[in-house]
Formats: structure tokens, sequence, C-alpha cells
């Protein structure tokens, strides 16, 4: 039953990264990957369920954090993945999926908990450890830094008054660890 789930998850990684969603249906999925509509309905309740699983397992590994390097560069280089990963097709897919999640409350629940959850999570550890390393200061709350980083791209995302750039994710986190008060003397 693993390698079942597996190989849907792979095909439809696979499509949603290439094409997107706009042509993702459970009886096209079915076909492609040799299994019943029946079974996609018992594992996921929608379409776009179906759709952010297949993403996320697709993109996992190329959203991990490093932890080779000190934290800004592991910040730098995660958020610079990410980014780049958003001008494909799987990453507007996931711009779509977000706009769904807003009436589709099955989808609403699945990218709480397939997806936003546990990429939230992968940064408050990779956070929390540079905290115990002495990188950050101990008084600071990591959860509200990941908003900051994360939340400023997504913004740039879903409302494209400005892109995202490389420089932005640079000045991203320079501000953030350097901080934007005015240098004393």
């Amino acid at each position: 039953m693993d390698e079942v789930r597996a190989d849907v998850l792979a095909t439809v990684g696979h499509l949603v990264l290439t094409e997107g969603i706009g042509d993702l249906t459970f009886e096209r999925v079915a076909r492609l990957a040799g299994v019943s509509k029946t079974t996609l309905y018992k594992w996921w309740p929608s379409r776009g369920a179906l759709a952010l699983d297949g993403y996320f397992h697709a993109v996992q590994n190329t959203l991990a954090f490093d932890h080779t390097k000190g934290v800004r560069e592991d910040l730098r280089h995660q958020l610079h993945s990410f980014a780049d990963l958003m001008t494909t097709p799987g990453g507007r897919a996931l711009l779509e999926l977000i706009g769904e999640s807003q009436t589709d409350q099955d989808l609403a629940v699945a990218y709480r908990a397939l997806y936003s959850s546990g990429r939230r999570e992968l940064a408050y550890k990779r956070l929390a450890h540079a905290q115990q390393l002495g990188e950050i200061r101990p008084d600071t709350d990591v959860r509200v830094l990941v908003d900051q980083l994360w939340g400023a791209v997504y913004h740039r995302l879903l409302i494209p008054d400005e892109p995202v750039t490389p420089a932005f994710i640079d000045a991203l986190v320079d501000n953030l660890f350097d901080g934007v008060a005015p240098r004393e003397g």
C-alpha cells in the first residue's frame, strides 16, 4: 500500500511541478499512476488536497534546511531555493492552492497539515538550533522570525506589486541579522 501511495505522489508531484494544477484531475492521476479513482478518493478528499500532497512530497528535499553553514547563510540558501521553486509551474500551483484553500475547507486543513505546519516546524527547528549555538539572541521569538522572513516572500508572491528577487531575499536576511536601527558611533 505504501508503494502505491508513493507512486501516486510521485505522479502528482511531477504533474504539479511541470504543468501546475489546471489539468490535474482524479481521472488523469488514476490513469497515469495505474490506480483506481476509488483509491485516490480514499486517501485524498479533494483534488486540491491531492495536488498539495504531491507538491509537498516533490519539493521536500529541495526546501530542506542546510545545517552546514551559519544560520544566516542557511536561511539565505533556503529562501533562495524557495524563491526559485516559486518561479516554476509548481510554485504557481502552490499559490493557486493557497487561493483555493480560502474557500475549500478540506484543502485548508490539508494545507496546514501537509505543508505549512511542517515547513514552519523545519524553520523553527533550524532557528532554535541556531539560538542554542548563540547565533540568535536567547530572547528572540524564532516563530516570529519565520513569519518575518517567509511572510514577506509570500506577500510579494501573492500580491505581486514587487518581484521576489535574489537581492530582496538577501536584504530580508541581512536586515534581520544586521537590524535596521542606526549604528552607534
